[in-house]
């Protein structure tokens, strides 16, 4: 094959990858993306060569150029859209205007999702879910996902090649050269799954716990995974259908995520007394101050924690601002089966210690005791109520998890 600039990366003797890979974007929504991302289109090739979800408008071009390394663009015939999410339509209409496809395939609600998308995009084909197509020598199941992410998301199963094209689900955002799993190292693709479902999975866990069975009865068996973000699973595809029945259980550990943020060091003096109440309780725990610790790793830790400890300073009678924007942003996660606890100081006022209170109890987290609260700095009294606090925490831990 010739070489140039652009590539497509073989996934299989029919299949190839032809997405682009995004080094610089550094925020998805409000979650750090630290390694940058891919947005991965595929092309099955065959009688009538098919391609599967597009890329960000952007990068349009480096995707023209992967299917121009191995075969013209005139040549396909179909459009398959997986989730119409704009990093993965797009630049659909585009695509549909050079192509001019026999067939633009989505779900039901993908149909409707597109039209809101681009209303002048043309005919689209409704799937439903369970529905089998023939295009061309390709069998292909559709397999509705509402919920996982979008409600328009679908997976889309090549039966010959035991291949799933999971749009969103499965994936991560991570750049790299490497296509597939194993040539990452093992550590770094759990991490960055793991950081994935908390932040973009998890408040749709129910779904993801019914997953493995539909898939079964589906008759979708797969060997290869292929998202539409990071890299391809050929080797720990069926691991990592386990870890997403896993985490959407959210089994929990005896270890606490301390979060806080601190105006004079006074909260963070509360926190560090507190931590290491948990420490000698027997329990894990982590500290997390907010003035060094982006909300998604704050989301990634809680995935398997047992509990919240959340300390804020009283600022203007409120939440300090940190504070507030990692509560609006957790409770939109719908995290289940925490404990947690407030803690925190002021100085004319201290409202936050309870704000925080009623902020854990809105999402469902009970709080151990009544949170302590500090005027000014913390004294050795104050300290040892936030040392008491911490193994309070930890005696819940461990007698709910084990040690």
């Amino acid at each position: 094959m010739e070489q140039k600039p652009f590539m497509a990366a073989k996934i299989t003797d029919r299949v190839y990858w032809v997405g682009a890979i995004d080094w610089a974007v550094r925020d998805f929504h409000g979650y750090a993306t630290d390694r940058g991302t891919t947005y991965n289109a595929y092309l099955i090739m065959g009688t009538e060569p098919i391609l599967v979800d597009t890329v960000k408008a952007p990068f349009r071009d480096e995707m023209l150029a992967r299917i121009a390394s191995v075969m013209d663009l005139s040549r396909i015939r179909h459009i398959i859209s997986n989730h119409s999410e704009m990093d993965h339509s797009g630049c659909l209409p585009e695509m549909i205007e050079m192509i001019k496809p026999r067939k633009v395939i989505a779900s039901a609600m993908g149909v409707k999702t597109l039209r809101d998308h681009f209303p002048l995009v043309g005919e689209l084909t409704a799937v439903s879910d369970g529905e089998r197509m023939i295009l061309g020598d390709a069998s292909l199941t559709f397999m509705e996902t509402r919920m996982l992410h979008w409600p328009d998301s679908m997976f889309t199963y090549l039966a010959d090649e035991r291949l799933l094209f999971s749009q969103d689900g499965f994936g991560m955002h991570l750049a790299s050269h490497e296509r597939f799993d194993d040539g990452l190292p093992g550590e770094l693709l759990l991490n960055e799954a793991a950081k994935y479902y908390a932040n973009i999975i998890l408040p749709f866990s129910p779904v993801v716990s019914n997953l493995p069975s539909r898939m079964e009865k589906a008759g979708i068996r797969p060997v290869i995974i292929a998202p539409d973000h990071g890299p391809v699973w050929r080797k720990g595809a069926g691991e990592i259908v386990g870890r997403y029945a896993a985490w959407a259980a959210q089994r929990r550990t005896p270890r606490a995520i301390v979060a806080y943020d601190t105006m004079w060091g006074s909260t963070a003096l509360m926190a560090r007394a507190i931590g290491e109440g948990i420490a000698r309780g027997g329990a894990g725990v982590k500290l997390m101050p907010l003035g060094a610790s982006h909300r998604s790793d704050i989301a990634t830790e809680l995935l398997d924690a047992g509990a919240f400890i959340l300390g804020s300073p009283t600022l203007n009678n409120n939440l300090f601002p940190t504070v507030a924007d990692l509560l609006c942003y957790l409770k939109g996660l719908k995290p289940a089966h925490l404990i947690g606890a407030a803690f925190g100081s002021w100085g004319w006022s201290g409202e936050a210690v309870k704000q925080v209170a009623e902020a854990l109890a809105a999402m469902n987290v009970p709080t151990i005791g009544e949170g302590v609260g500090v005027k000014y700095v913390p004294g050795p009294e104050a300290l040892q109520r936030c040392a008491a606090l911490g193994r309070a925490v930890a005696d819940h831990l461990k007698s709910t998890y084990g040690a």
